[in-house]
Formats: C-alpha cells, structure tokens, sequence
C-alpha cells in the first residue's frame, strides 16, 4: 500500500486552508507540510498497525500483519493451519463469568498473543491462569527464610 497518495491529499488540503492567508502563508503551510511528511507517514503505520491487531483479535483463524517495504506498507493476512483445541475446563467443573481489569496496554498484548496463537483470548487466559495455579509454590518471597532464626556460615 503506497502511503503517497494520502499524504499528497493532505499536503493540499494544508495548502487549502493556507490559500486565504496569502502567498507568504502558502509558502509556510508548503514547508510545514514537507517537514511533517515523515511524521505524518509513522502515525499512517501506526494506524495501519493497530488496525490490523484489531481485526487479528476478531478473526478466529488467520492474522493480519503489516509489513514494511522500503516506504510502503503491505497488509497481509496468515492463515492457521489448524486452529488448535481449546483446553478443558479445569476439574469438568461447571463454567462461571468473571469480569477482569487491566491496563488497556496488557490487554492488547494479551490479544495480540492469543491471536498469534491462534486461540481466543478466553482461551489464553483460561490456560495462563491454570498453569498459574498448577505450578510448584517456589521459594517464599522473602528469600528462603522461614522463620527468625538465620543459620548458616560466614567467614571474614
């Protein structure tokens, strides 16, 4: 996707709404516009980017991606193989509704991973909480210690 296009329409739309200002007006709104270029074409990607994560969190068996070539954009659209199970309910227990928060950063890359792996996020969290809580209990936080006694050797 050529991005030039775009940013022509809005080089003359600057260049539109400079021309009652007079020649000296226009002549700034042309060089604001060529230095803005660059940033202008980074906000088109990052749209691009986030445009193509939202539509991979509400497909079920492809991924959209963008890729950079030189300074165009291209879509393109993965799709799974086969999208793998979803993991049992725990215990065969009956399903229950839990609402989660979280900073708006986590869950989008909470999205992005589970549609990188081709399962829903209901999914993904379900498996990320069960190997939470099936995991060994490590150490304790406190560094091993469990009591107040501190027994050991030292040297000086």
């Amino acid at each position: 996707m050529d991005l030039t296009p775009y940013l022509e329409t809005l080089r003359a739309d600057l260049a539109a709404a400079a021309a009652p200002g007079g020649p000296e007006t226009g002549r700034a709104a042309e060089l604001l516009a060529h230095s803005l270029e660059a940033s202008a074409r980074l906000v088109m990607l990052e749209v691009l980017s986030d445009a193509a994560a939202e539509i991979t969190t509400r497909l079920s068996d492809a991924a959209v991606e963008v890729r950079l070539r030189g300074r165009e954009a291209d879509l393109v659209v993965s799709h799974a193989a086969e999208p793998p199970p979803e993991p049992p309910v725990p215990d065969g227990g009956d399903l229950t509704r839990l609402t989660l928060r979280m900073p708006e950063s986590l869950k989008t890359h909470v999205e992005q991973t589970a549609a990188a792996e081709g399962i829903s996020v209901n999914a993904w969290l379900v498996r990320a909480v069960t190997a939470a809580v099936q995991r060994p209990a490590g150490p304790p936080a406190h560094g091993g210690r469990t009591g107040r006694r501190i027994t050991g050797f030292a040297q000086a």
